[in-house]
């Protein structure tokens, strides 16, 4: 409890105290429970500090206004896209590290090692098991087919993973056909796009809707929560695909700040992310998949079942995010 609150706490300052020079400062999109584990190793292991603020929006904007006088050596963040962005804004530096390019697949970094990718996930389709047929369901295309008229719940369409799978669309089938789906999704909605993730489980479990999106790593975060477990057991996992695709996945990745003021720490900080501990706690702690091959997920992932990630090449995707959120305006999902 007491962890909690000072992680809250944290969060809603999303400040960085004065700090030792040799500290890791990092800007952190993703959720405190998520991350405290890493950083908890990471200063067991090696003996390096790190100081770290929650942000909910706004990262790019902050480093920009704090230019070279930011404390931040380190941007951590959920979504491709959202990787993207920073390195367009200029506020992010390539690094030279043999390790992060040997270790991390070519598919999940950045060309010029702006960014890189420690973690995957995969968005998948959470169904009723006493309402949903699992065959039902084998694509996302399917989720706008009229059976399931008042049936689905989502998160907001502007919100990054949804952003990110309406991206994937427009990739594999073009813009138009991708917002004929968005309608159809739209039409197919038990109530406004609304909540996180885990939410939606909620809704289903309490009958408001039978089927959701949602990222994998939720379902073990809702099994290891008393509160939640019931909504975690009234679902099955499914892994959709595209047409002629697989299964839409995405990244959790890091990046050095252009300002970085502790530019050594911060790449072994960097670095150990691939490390064998670190993508195990990954793996066992948040229930992601590694991106580091040789560690696999754990057996609860696994006992999900497997499968085939789309191929289609992450910066595409973050270079079509703008025409989805345009689509999705367009269409006026969340209304």
């Amino acid at each position: 409890m007491t962890l909690r609150i000072a992680l809250a706490a944290t969060a809603a300052a999303a400040t960085l105290a004065p700090t030792a020079q040799a500290d890791v400062n990092i800007y952190s999109y993703r959720q405190p429970e998520l991350i405290q584990p890493i950083l908890d190793a990471f200063t067991e292991d090696t003996g390096i500090a790190t100081n770290i603020a929650f942000l909910n929006k706004g990262m790019v904007e902050r480093l920009q206004a704090e230019g070279s006088r930011s404390p931040a050596d380190i941007i951590l963040t959920v979504d491709v896209a959202r990787l993207a962005e920073a390195v367009d804004a200029g506020v992010t530096q390539a690094v030279d590290s043999d390790t992060l390019v040997e270790k991390i697949p070519a598919a999940f970094r950045d060309a010029d090692n702006h960014w890189f990718g420690v973690t995957t996930r995969a968005r998948i389709v959470y169904a009723a098991k006493d309402r949903v047929d699992p065959s039902e369901i084998t694509t996302y295309e399917d989720l706008a087919d009229p059976k399931w008229k008042g049936r689905i719940c989502t998160r907001s369409g502007t919100h990054a993973y949804t952003l990110a799978l309406v991206a994937a669309m427009i990739h594999h089938h073009g813009e138009e056909a991708a917002k004929t789906w968005l309608e159809g999704v739209k039409a197919n909605l038990a109530r406004k796009p609304q909540g996180n993730d885990r939410a939606q489980v909620k809704a289903i479990w309490a009958g408001e809707c039978d089927i959701s999106l949602g990222n994998t790593y939720y379902m073990g975060q809702m099994l290891n929560d008393p509160e939640q477990e019931a909504w975690a057991q009234s679902v099955n996992v499914l892994f959709p695909v595209f047409e002629h695709g697989g299964t839409h996945v995405n990244i959790s990745g890091i990046a050095m700040t252009k300002a970085a003021p502790n530019r050594e720490d911060a790449l072994r900080f960097m670095e150990y992310l691939t490390s064998d501990h670190a993508q195990e706690i990954y793996a066992e702690v948040n229930y992601e998949y590694p991106v580091v091959p040789g560690t696999g997920p754990s057996d609860l992932v696994k006992s999900w079942g497997s499968f085939t990630a789309d191929d289609v090449n992450l910066i595409a995707l973050s270079r079509d995010r703008a025409a989805a959120l345009r689509l999705v305006e367009e269409v006026d999902f969340d209304g």
